[in-house]
């Protein structure tokens, strides 16, 4: 693991120093990528992951952020982990989701079937027909089998949950253990998927879609040069993704 020396004054030392440089930066992925020191890993200490340690380990502590619901945790980058602090995430949203809800990019052909199953879970409607967001709050192991997947069922439910985080119609909400007959917790946590629209509210979420898709990937994109000068142009679009519209 990269990482920074114990006594380094710059480290991040807590979780909450972690939001708060979050909110500065605006977005910003867990692990060490092309991108030299755009990372959460870059700036911990390097001997403190998966220890448990809740109060040292970064891996730990991306669960109690992600149940903060300060900032938007989920798997956002080059189809891997990261946060989206809650000032930049409707320029994500309409990038990522190039300004369609979910059920408008259904009705336009322009989502799976597969991914339908998955968000129809969250997906109701009112007396008028207007879409609402479900706070359905299950492990996302029960999540696979009441959506079809499974040996009898739909396949690759990790592949698709992870382009729904991608295109932002998903994010980690919080973490959670099983729990036997008795109730009693065991085995590794697993992660609690909800619409953004569901924590947040829709307005939030959406507040950019009075904007070009390609505007808001702009934004990103310069955000990312105005911290990083130095960084290749192609390893920030693995990062954040292609222009809208760009077949290159």
């Amino acid at each position: 693991m990269r990482g920074m020396a114990w006594d380094d004054p710059y480290r991040i030392r807590t979780w909450q120093e972690l939001v708060q440089w979050i909110n500065e930066v605006g977005f910003l992925p867990l692990f060490a990528n092309g991108v030299p020191d755009f990372s959460v890993e870059e700036h911990v200490s390097p001997g403190f992951w998966w220890t448990g340690d809740r109060e040292q380990d970064p891996w730990e502590w991306r669960e109690i952020i992600a149940a903060s619901h300060e900032v938007a945790y989920g798997k956002f980058f080059d189809q891997k982990a990261g946060f989206i602090s809650l000032a930049w995430l409707p320029c994500f949203a309409n990038f990522r989701r190039n300004g369609y809800d979910f059920d408008a990019r259904w009705e336009d052909g322009r989502a799976s079937a597969r991914e339908k199953k998955i968000m129809d879970f969250f997906l109701a409607e009112d007396t008028k027909g207007n879409s609402l967001f479900m706070n359905q709050q299950v492990l996302s192991t029960d999540l696979k089998r009441m959506a079809g997947f499974g040996k009898e069922g739909e396949k690759n439910f990790p592949g698709i949950v992870t382009q729904l985080q991608m295109e932002t119609y998903l994010v980690i909400s919080e973490f959670r253990r099983r729990r036997n007959r008795r109730g009693i917790a065991y085995g590794m946590p697993v992660s609690i998927l909800l619409p953004p629209e569901s924590i947040w509210g829709y307005d939030a979420v959406t507040a950019a879609y009075s904007e070009e898709p390609r505007a808001s990937w702009k934004r990103i994109f310069d955000r990312v040069r105005e911290l990083y000068p130095h960084a290749d142009a192609k390893e920030i679009l693995r990062l954040i993704g292609k222009e809208p519209g760009s077949s290159t």
